[in-house]
């Protein structure tokens, strides 16, 4: 079978360097790793040999399990590859060590699975493993983040990254137009450096910045975590004080250690506050937050990609040809009901006001 599929990867490969244009867009070691990183953690959810019997093995190198959205897109992977549902999946946690996830996808290759999932933690660095990948005749699909060095896997499933930043800025405007707010003096909170997610999050809403003339007064790194944005914006409320009216938090975990570091600080924010405090994810204990207005904008990064990347397998055992590309749907959520929609692209897009009916309806 894995000699069938490579020779699919290869055509696929071949007609999707023809057609793509650049469109837009556990704590046990395990043998996965092959114990070359002690950085790596992991959990192997089924104990078959990998490969062995009808299951379908696959290797799933993920970033780690710094948020809430991780942890989220983690439980998605293990809930669609169980072996109830014909799969052996092999788990490992890098926790934010690419080092160690180059290893882990090793890991992977040396157990001879059939397919390797892998979110990577940088965008750069992947073209030799991905070509370890190919000789093996192990296809790879990329989720969440992206690839930027090599095209040597058969799918990438995640969201448009940078027209997240594009819809931040622009409900940012709407917002700001209708609340009657003079100017923009904002501060960002940025993710992981060279994470996918912190570049495109970050170029979106500054390209919206420059468009109407907004300040950003600074923008560091949080590294996605509740720690990294209580420090950043510790900092910011001793450089900044009295200076901001917008905070933009790239993750909602950083959006969680913003608020206590203004709380902390005596600063204001929400919908009553002097302060408009954005988030990106949209997970359910942020969006409780943005129900209660505490947090005034949330712009969703689905992390339920494993259901559509056991599309693209069953494609694969089918004999066809997946999409290079699949984006999943996404919603822009708002504590006030007061923008009702934004272009973006040129496209109308809602702005869903969360209410207990939404939240209740939320699998995440």
């Amino acid at each position: 079978m894995k000699k069938y599929v490579s020779t699919l990867l290869a055509v696929s490969m071949a007609l999707s360097l023809a057609a793509c244009g650049g469109t837009t867009a556990s704590e046990t070691t395990s043998s996965a790793a092959d114990d070359t990183s002690s950085a790596a953690t992991a959990e192997t959810t089924d104990t078959a040999d990998a490969g062995s019997g009808d299951l379908i093995s696959i290797g799933f190198a993920q970033v780690g399990h710094e948020s809430d959205w991780r942890t989220a897109s983690t439980k998605s992977a293990q809930d669609v590859f169980s072996e109830a549902n014909g799969y052996e999946l092999s788990f490992v946690d890098c926790d934010n060590d690419s080092a160690a996830q180059l290893e882990a996808v090793r890991g992977f290759i040396q157990q001879d699975v059939d397919y390797i999932i892998i979110d990577p933690i940088v965008s750069t660095g992947w073209d030799t493993v991905l070509t370890e990948c190919e000789d093996a005749g192990i296809p790879v699909i990329v989720i969440d983040r992206t690839i930027d060095d090599s095209d040597k896997y058969v799918s990438w499933v995640g969201s448009n990254f940078k027209d997240e930043g594009l819809a931040c800025g622009e409900w940012l405007k709407a917002y700001a137009d209708a609340k009657g707010m003079g100017e923009i003096n904002a501060l960002v909170i940025e993710g992981s450096t060279g994470a996918s997610a912190t570049i495109g999050r970050t170029d979106g809403f500054k390209e919206v910045a420059d468009k109407y003339g907004w300040t950003i007064l600074d923008s560091q790194s949080g590294d996605f975590t509740e720690a990294g944005g209580q420090e950043v914006m510790e900092s910011f409320c001793q450089s900044y004080a009295g200076q901001f009216n917008v905070v933009i938090c790239q993750n909602d975990n950083e959006a969680f250690g913003a608020m206590t570091a203004m709380d902390n600080a005596g600063a204001s924010y929400g919908v009553d506050g002097d302060v408009v405090l954005v988030s990106f994810d949209a997970n359910k204990p942020a969006l409780q937050l943005v129900m209660e207005g505490k947090i005034n904008a949330n712009f969703e990064c689905n992390p339920m990609a494993a259901p559509f990347v056991e599309e693209v397998i069953q494609q694969l055992q089918a004999g066809e040809t997946p999409e290079k590309e699949i984006y999943m749907a996404e919603s822009w959520f708002a504590a006030e009901d007061i923008v009702s929609s934004i272009n973006v692209n040129g496209a109308d897009q809602e702005i869903v006001h969360v209410t207990q009916e939404v939240l209740d309806a939320r699998p995440y």
